[in-house]
C-alpha cells in the first residue's frame, strides 16, 4: 500500500502541488500588498490627525484676546506695592505715596477663668452681627472703648449666630461663630492673667465700614460678655485692639481712600496691591504695553502654521528623482485640508472690529513654499501705532460704536459682520417708592416687621427698635436687614435703600423683568412707606440687532435665532432710545483655524471619513482573504487528490509493466533460438 504521495510512481507530488499552489496564491499576495498599503495609510492618517490636533491646540490658545493685549506694570519698589495690568490701560508713569494700609477691626472680650466652663443658663441666645462705620466721639486706646460715637450700618446685612446649652462656653462660642461663616474669625487668646482666656474677634474684611456691632438677645450672662455697641458708652463688652481703617494713598498727588489694600479702579486697567507705607517718599509705577507677549504669540501662530504646513507637504510629497511617493500622496483629504488652511489665512478677516484685516499688515507674509515668515520691523511698527487692534487679527473681537453699549460675547453661530443697533427700551430695576416720609420710631412688636418680596423671593425681616436720628439711618437699617436675610442671600439677590426728603425707596440691585423690590406686608409697612407706595417692576432692554427685533434679558440684547447676528450679546448700560450705532464682530485667524481644525478632526470630517473608508476596505479584504483561503484549501485538496490518483495509476501501470517485462523475459528463456 502506498502511504506517501509519489512513492509508487516516483513523482514528487508535494513539490508539484507546492509549485501549482504558489501560482494559485498570487491573488492572496496581492491582497496582502493592498492590506499593507491600507495599513500604512491608516498610520499616515493617524500621524496627520495628531499633528492637526497639536495645531488646533496651539491656535485655540491664541483665540483669546488677552494673549495680544497684555501690559507690563513695574513698581520701582516692589516692597511697597505689587501691580498687574489688563487690556486697554494707557502707558505711563504714576507716582504712588501710601500713608495708611487698610486694616480689619479686632476686638477682645473680658477674660474668663476657663475656656470650657459654661456661661449663663443655656437658654437659646441670638448673637446679631452688623457691620458699619463708627463716627465721631472719642476713642481711648488704653481701654479700647469709644465714648460719644455713633454707628451707621453699611447695609450689607445682619448675620446671626445661635448659642444654646450645647455651645455656651468660650470655646463653644468661638466654634459657633467660625462655623456660621459670617465674615468674622474667632480665636481664644491666653494672656497669662488670673482670668486669661479672652475671645478675640477679627473681621475678615478690611475698611472703615466693617466695624462690628453685636446685639445679644437671650441669656443675660452672654449679653454682658458679648454685647458690643460702639454708640453706647456702657454697652461695649469688648475692647477694640485694632481699628477698622481704609487704605489712604495718593496717585499723582490725588488722594484716594479704599476699603482694601487691593485697588483695581484707581488707575484704569491697573490693579494695585499695597504692602507697605511710604509716607513722604513717593515711588513710581511704570505701565507699558507688553509687546514681548504679542511677539511670542505671533511666533507661536507662525510656528504652528509652518509645522502643519510641513506635515501636510511631507505626507503628500513625491520624489521625482527616486520615484518614491509619500504614503498619503494622492489622498484628496490631505489636499483638501491644506487648501482650506491656506484659504483661511489668505482671506481678510471680516467684521470690521479691528483696523487690521490681513496678516501682511503686521508683517506676516506667505512664502513661495507655503510657509509663513515674520517681518519683525513691520510687526513692531504695528504694535507702536495700533497695539490694541492686533488682537482682532487672531482672536474673536467685538466693538460697539456707542460708549454706553458694549460687546459681551458671541457663539459659534454668530457670523462676522457689522450689525446695526437700535434700542427701544432701556432696562430698569424694580423698586418701591414710599408715598410719605418714613416714621423714624420703630417699636418692637408694633411696627418692626416687614414682609419683603425681592426678585420673586419673599422673606420677613425685623428692624431694630428705637428712634432713628435720620431717615438715612433708618434706610441703612432696612437695607442691612434685607441684604442679611438668608432667603435673599441664597437667591443671590440684594437691594439698595435710599431716602429723599424722608421718603424711602427700595430698589433691587438686578436689572430686567426678574427684578422687583416691594414690601407686601408686615406691621411696619405703612410706617415705613406710607399708605400708597408706588411699586414698579423691572424692565428688560428691548430693541433690534441687524434690524431684527429682540427682547433682552436685563441689560443684555442677544441676536435673534436664524439671523447672522444670532448669539451676539450686547450690554446696554444707558443712553437714549433710538439708533445706537453698530456692533462690529470679527473672528480672527486663530479662531477660524481652530474651527477649521475642529471640523477636520470631527467624526464627520475628511480624516475620519477616509479612515472609516480604509477600515471598511480592510474588512472587505479580510472577507476576500478568507474566501480565497478557503478556495485555495479546496484547490490544494483537489490537486493532491488528482496527483494521488495519478500516482496510484502510474504505480499500477509500472507494476503491470514490470510484470509483462518479467514474463516476456521468461518466455524468451523457454524458447531459445
Amino acid at each position: 500500500m502506498i502511504s506517501s504521495p509519489g512513492i509508487g510512481s516516483n513523482l514528487d507530488v508535494n513539490s508539484i502541488v507546492s509549485q501549482l499552489m504558489s501560482v494559485e496564491q498570487q491573488p492572496l499576495s496581492q491582497l496582502n500588498k493592498k492590506e499593507a498599503n491600507f495599513q500604512a495609510k491608516l498610520s499616515g492618517l493617524g500621524t496627520l490627525k495628531g499633528a492637526l490636533s497639536q495645531f488646533q491646540t496651539a491656535v485655540r490658545g491664541l483665540s483669546d484676546i488677552s494673549k495680544f493685549q497684555g501690559v507690563r506694570v513695574t513698581p520701582a519698589d516692589a516692597s511697597i506695592v505689587s501691580a498687574s495690568g489688563s487690556a486697554g490701560v494707557a502707558p505711563g508713569t504714576y507716582s504712588l505715596e501710601v500713608t495708611k494700609l487698610a486694616q480689619a477691626q479686632k476686638l477682645a472680650s473680658a477674660g474668663q477663668v476657663s475656656d470650657s466652663a459654661t456661661i449663663g443658663t443655656g437658654v437659646a441666645t441670638t448673637l446679631s452681627f452688623d457691620f458699619g462705620t463708627i463716627v465721631g466721639g472719642t476713642f481711648n486706646s488704653a481701654t479700647g472703648l469709644y465714648s460719644g460715637a455713633s454707628f451707621t450700618t453699611n447695609g450689607a446685612g445682619v448675620k446671626t449666630v445661635t448659642i444654646d446649652a450645647t455651645n455656651n462656653s468660650l470655646s463653644g462660642i468661638r466654634d459657633a461663630i467660625n462655623k456660621a461663616s459670617i465674615g468674622v474669625n474667632a480665636t481664644i487668646v491666653n494672656d497669662g492673667s488670673a482670668s486669661p482666656y479672652r475671645l478675640a474677634l477679627t473681621v475678615n474684611a478690611t475698611g472703615q465700614t466693617q466695624s462690628m456691632k453685636i446685639s445679644v438677645a437671650g441669656d443675660a450672662a452672654l449679653s454682658t460678655l458679648l454685647s458690643q455697641d460702639p454708640a453706647n458708652n456702657t454697652g461695649q463688652a469688648f475692647s477694640e485692639t485694632v481699628s477698622a481703617q481704609n487704605a489712604a494713598f495718593k496717585v499723582d498727588g490725588i488722594a484716594v481712600s479704599k476699603a482694601t489694600n487691593t485697588a483695581s479702579d484707581v488707575i484704569q486697567g491697573v490693579t494695585l496691591n499695597l504692602a507697605k507705607t511710604n509716607a513722604g517718599s513717593p515711588t513710581n509705577i511704570t505701565v507699558a504695553r507688553d509687546t514681548s507677549s504679542v511677539i511670542a504669540a505671533v511666533g507661536v501662530f507662525v510656528k504652528s502654521y509652518n509645522d502643519i504646513n510641513k506635515t501636510l507637504n511631507d505626507a503628500s510629497a513625491f520624489n521625482a528623482a527616486t520615484k518614491q511617493a509619500a504614503i498619503l500622496n494622492g489622498e484628496s483629504s490631505v489636499r483638501s485640508i491644506q487648501t482650506q488652511i491656506r484659504s483661511v489665512i489668505s482671506a481678510p478677516v471680516p467684521g470690521g472690529a479691528s483696523a487690521f484685516t490681513q496678516l501682511s499688515q503686521v508683517g506676516i507674509t506667505l512664502q513661495k513654499d507655503g510657509s509663513l515668515a515674520v517681518d519683525n520691523t513691520k510687526l513692531q511698527s504695528a504694535m507702536d501705532t495700533k497695539f490694541s487692534d492686533i488682537a482682532g487679527l487672531f482672536a474673536t473681537v467685538g466693538k460697539a460704536s456707542d460708549s454706553l453699549a458694549s460687546y459681551s460675547s458671541a457663539t459659534a453661530k454668530t457670523v462676522s459682520g457689522a450689525y446695526s443697533l437700535n434700542v427701544s427700551q432701556l432696562a430698569t430695576q424694580g423698586n418701591t417708592i414710599g408715598s410719605a416720609a418714613a416714621g423714624l420710631t420703630i417699636t418692637p412688636g408694633t411696627n418692626d416687621s416687614l414682609q419683603v418680596l425681592l426678585d420673586g423671593v419673599t422673606s420677613t425681616i425685623t428692624l431694630a427698635g428705637g428712634t432713628y436720628a435720620t431717615a438715612a439711618a433708618l434706610a441703612a437699617e432696612v437695607q442691612s436687614k434685607i441684604n442679611g436675610a438668608a432667603a435673599f442671600v441664597a437667591a443671590g439677590s440684594s437691594a439698595t435703600v435710599t431716602e429723599s426728603a424722608g421718603v424711602l425707596t427700595i430698589t433691587s440691585n438686578r436689572y430686567g423683568s426678574t427684578s422687583g423690590a416691594s414690601v407686601i406686608g408686615g406691621t411696619g409697612m405703612t410706617n415705613l412707606l406710607g399708605a400708597a407706595a408706588t411699586v414698579a417692576a423691572g424692565l428688560d432692554t428691548m430693541g433690534t440687532i441687524n434690524g431684527v427685533a429682540v427682547t433682552g434679558a436685563g441689560q443684555f440684547l442677544t441676536g435673534a435665532k436664524g439671523d447672522p447676528s444670532e448669539g451676539l450679546r450686547v450690554q446696554i448700560t444707558g443712553g437714549s432710545i433710538g439708533i445706537r450705532g453698530t456692533v462690529n464682530y470679527s473672528q480672527g485667524y486663530a479662531y477660524q483655524l481652530d474651527n477649521l481644525a475642529n471640523s477636520q478632526l470631527g467624526t464627520d470630517g475628511p480624516i475620519s471619513s477616509r479612515t472609516n473608508g480604509i477600515n471598511a476596505s480592510l474588512k472587505s479584504l479580510d472577507e476576500n482573504r478568507q474566501r480565497l483561503t478557503d478556495r485555495l484549501a479546496d484547490t490544494e485538496k483537489r490537486y493532491r487528490a488528482q496527483f494521488t490518483a495519478l500516482d496510484m495509476i502510474i504505480s499500477r501501470m509500472t507494476t503491470a509493466s514490470n510484470f509483462l517485462t518479467q514474463q516476456l523475459a521468461n518466455l524468451a528463456n523457454l524458447n531459445p533460438r
